[in-house]
C-alpha cells in the first residue's frame, strides 16, 4: 500500500503530531522554545494557524496555507526540527534513528486532514479546543494555558465556559485530582 498525502494548495488542513515517547511531556516543558520555532517557520514559510493546542505528548492545529502553497510538509520537518535543535540530548534513540542521524523526540509520521467545509472547520476547531479537557488537563477549555481557545475567547466567538465538565474537584495541570 503506498501512502499519499493531500495537496492541495492554499488548503485548510487539520493535524496531529505526537511525541514518539507518549509518556513524556516536552512540548509543555517547552513550549516557548515550540511557540519560537513555529514564528519562526512561519516567518520564512508563511501559513495561517486557525486552531492550536499543545499538550504534553501531542499537539493539534489547523493551518490555512497559502493560496499557490501546498507544502505542509517542510513546515514540519522543519518545526520539528528546530524543536529538536533546542532541548537536551536525553531521549532514547533506536538503531534506525541513530543510523540516520535522527533524534528520537518526534514520531517520524503525523496525522493530516484536508478540512472539507465549514462544519468539518468547526468540528476540528471545537476538537482541538477540546482536548484539554477530554484528556484531563483542565476542567474547562479556557482553562488550559497552551490553546488558541483564549483568541477565540478574546473575539468573543467561545464563551469562557465553553466545554467545561461539570466535576467541581480541582485537577492539577496533568489531569491529576
Amino acid at each position: 500500500m503506498q501512502y499519499r498525502r493531500s495537496n492541495v494548495a492554499g488548503g485548510t488542513y487539520f493535524f496531529t503530531v505526537n511525541l514518539a515517547d507518549r509518556r513524556r511531556t516536552l512540548l509543555v516543558d517547552h513550549v516557548n522554545n515550540l511557540s519560537e520555532v513555529v514564528k519562526d517557520v512561519k516567518r520564512r514559510h508563511p501559513f495561517h494557524i486557525d486552531a492550536f493546542v499543545v499538550l504534553p505528548d501531542h499537539l493539534h492545529t489547523v493551518w490555512t496555507l497559502p493560496q499557490d502553497d501546498s507544502d505542509f510538509a517542510t513546515r514540519w520537518m522543519l518545526i520539528k526540527a528546530g524543536f529538536s535543535r533546542r532541548i537536551a540530548k536525553t531521549e532514547r534513540i533506536n538503531a534506525s534513528r541513530a543510523q540516520k542521524g535522527e533524534r528520537g523526540i518526534w514520531q517520524r509520521r503525523y496525522w493530516e486532514h484536508l478540512i472539507r467545509d465549514e462544519r468539518d472547520y468547526e468540528r476540528h476547531v471545537d476538537y482541538i479546543h477540546f482536548n484539554p479537557v477530554k484528556h484531563g488537563y483542565a476542567r474547562r477549555a479556557s482553562d488550559w494555558p497552551h490553546s488558541s481557545i483564549h483568541r477565540y475567547v478574546a473575539k468573543g466567538t467561545i464563551s469562557a465556559d465553553w466545554a467545561g465538565t461539570s466535576d467541581e474537584t480541582e485537577m492539577d495541570g496533568y489531569g491529576e485530582r
